[in-house]
């Protein structure tokens, strides 16, 4: 690849806490085999070590030059653009994102956990899809495989037959009304237009998350690409953001989700994305109510009575929620017997 013929990819690198992982995800980026990369590097108020490593990592950015054989490859690397910030205080990540996307200045985005991993073909295997794709489509996806703290494979996103290609049906292209019914990207193996994410001011900062939100809006308006390959290693770890989902009381996640449900109602433009929501709400707000979120519960049950006639189940639900009738035993055994059955 020519670097006149090669668009700049921007990856924003968000850290938190991640000091035993961020060089390797930092050494992803700059192992990748396309040529122009700029690196933005933010690290949200870590109290680890995470600053150390990093501003050791460019320290030693000219090095990684004889990792390359290939001599054009090794110069783009040490004339790559990279930039670091840190806070003072945890801003979260919307707002650290958020202050990269600011002077990125690349025409796709990547938004990479210090934690996770991108294999070396992934920058250059979606800029040439999506060089391909019609003006309509904004975001690439893909599989991914999901590894433990130390590195061990778990098992991919998708199930994958003999070829890694997906067993099952991925949505695309106009994934609007499957994103309310369902979770079904892997958030670190997409690659963004940066038009898109600056057509919707960034990540919303009131949020706690990001990744449904961005769904959300962005699918309102811009059409999904399914690249069925592994790209991404996605760390799975024991605080991630999935399995705060399931955090006893004050949970900000729940509350940010109540905030994009109230996004879609007013986004939806038929009577099946007006059930996919009922489904969306209804499925968290039980979750409210199992992790013992009762305020949180009864304004999800508000917005569901504006949705439609809420059934004899939900009234039930919202009967012990008003009186803060725990089942929370009965629901971390459910928990467990779920992921053991997995």
């Amino acid at each position: 690849m020519e670097h006149t013929q090669t668009p700049l990819v921007s990856i924003i690198c968000l850290c938190y806490q991640h000091s035993e992982y961020v060089k390797k995800a930092l050494e992803s980026v700059i192992f990748q085999t396309y040529p122009t990369i700029e690196l933005l590097i933010v690290d949200d108020a870590s109290t680890d070590k995470s600053v150390e490593v990093i501003e050791q990592f460019i320290k030693e950015l000219p090095q990684y030059q004889a990792a390359f054989q290939d001599a054009t490859r090794a110069e783009a690397r040490t004339k790559m653009r990279v930039k670091f910030w840190t806070s003072n205080t945890n801003q979260g990540n919307c707002s650290a994102f958020n202050r990269a996307l600011k002077v990125a200045k690349g025409k796709y985005i990547i938004d990479l956990a210090a934690d996770d991993v991108l294999l070396d073909e992934r920058v250059a295997e979606q800029v040439a899809i999506f060089e391909s794709l019609p003006a309509e489509y904004g975001v690439i996806f893909s599989n991914a495989l999901l590894i433990d703290p130390d590195g061990k494979v778990l098992n991919p996103h998708y199930p994958i037959d003999a070829e890694s290609k997906s067993k099952i049906e991925i949505p695309q292209g106009d994934i609007y009304q499957s994103i309310l019914e369902r979770y079904f990207i892997s958030t670190p193996t997409m690659m963004i237009k940066k038009t898109v994410l600056d057509e919707l001011g960034g990540y919303d900062e009131a949020l706690s998350y990001e990744d449904f939100d961005f769904w959300v809006r962005s699918s309102r308006k811009f059409l999904y690409h399914y690249q069925d390959k592994v790209t991404t290693l996605k760390r799975v770890l024991p605080k991630s953001h999935s399995t705060s989902f399931y955090q006893h009381k004050s949970n900000p996640h729940l509350a940010s989700t109540l905030k994009v449900c109230r996004k879609a109602q007013s986004l939806n433009r038929n009577s099946a994305e007006h059930q996919a929501l009922i489904q969306c709400v209804s499925y968290h707000f039980r979750q409210c109510f199992f992790t013992q979120n009762y305020a949180l519960a009864l304004e999800y049950y508000e917005l569901l009575e504006e949705l439609e006639k809420p059934n004899t189940q939900s009234k039930v639900i919202l009967f012990l929620s008003k009186n803060k009738v725990s089942v929370r035993l009965f629901y971390r055994f459910y928990l467990r017997v779920r992921k053991w059955m997995k």
